[in-house]
């Protein structure tokens, strides 16, 4: 495998680890894939034979297949997810992404099953977060596997052009171009349900933010957003890593 595929191997891996460390998946539960540029193959998180959990993914868990999940890089050893389709349907019909991440973040769950509005309650304390708000979060509203591609496909005709679709009773499903920015804009969405979730608890109504303020917040750009943020979960995963060690 070229040395490219190898970094993206890697940061594969890797966004698997945070996504765990952050709370987003738990157990066996949860994959991310990525496309090969220039193919109609995906570098995905699959199982093997020695399977111990996302959080726990090494290198040698993403392997390469075509969007039906065919390929050789399989070697008898590796399976492909279950909901295989989230990823290939998404990469055939949305030619702009990149990396796509299925997650089970509890918090999300619960916003999803009662219905919980995410509402813009929040500003500078995370701009990312509150933008996604203010444009609506797509709720699928079946709870079963997403194991065919007709499935997938209604699921993305509700998620549209969007890039986090909230599956109720389910889990969520993230876009982006880049591992980066598909893990980071996960890792927002969870601080926004967390929070919408909390504010629920409180019985309380908590008030939008308003216009005046939402005009006053910079868009700080994707290395600000994105790249300085992963840098920050690689470091802090690495750190964690060695203290278990």
């Amino acid at each position: 495998m070229s040395a490219s595929l190898q970094e993206l191997r890697e940061k594969i891996a890797a966004s698997c680890r945070i996504l765990a460390m952050e709370g987003l998946v738990d157990g066996i539960l949860g994959h991310v894939s990525v496309r090969v540029p220039e193919t109609n193959e995906m570098l995905i998180r699959c199982r093997g034979n020695q399977e111990n959990g996302v959080r726990y993914t090494k290198a040698d868990a993403i392997r390469l297949v075509d969007f039906d999940g065919n390929g050789s890089d399989l070697m008898g050893m590796y399976h492909v997810p279950k909901e295989l389709s989230i990823h290939g349907e998404t990469y055939k019909s949305r030619p702009e992404v990149g990396c796509v991440i299925h997650a089970h973040p509890p918090d999300a769950l619960i916003c999803g099953i009662t219905q919980l509005e995410f509402r813009p309650v929040f500003g500078a304390f995370n701009i990312p977060a509150m933008r996604m708000a203010l444009e609506g979060i797509p709720v699928f509203p079946r709870s079963c596997l997403i194991t065919r591609s007709d499935l997938a496909q209604a699921m993305l005709e509700i998620m549209g052009d969007k890039n986090i679709c909230l599956m109720k009773g389910h889990g969520i499903t993230v876009t982006g171009q880049t591992v980066e920015e598909a893990t980071v804009r996960a890792l927002n969405f969870n601080i926004l349900a967390k929070v919408t979730m909390q504010v629920a608890q409180t019985g309380r109504e908590a008030a939008p933010i308003s216009q005046e303020d939402i005009n006053e917040l910079p868009d700080l750009g994707s290395q600000f957003n994105d790249y300085w943020a992963w840098r920050y979960y690689v470091k802090k995963l690495h750190e964690e890593e060695r203290g278990n060690q």
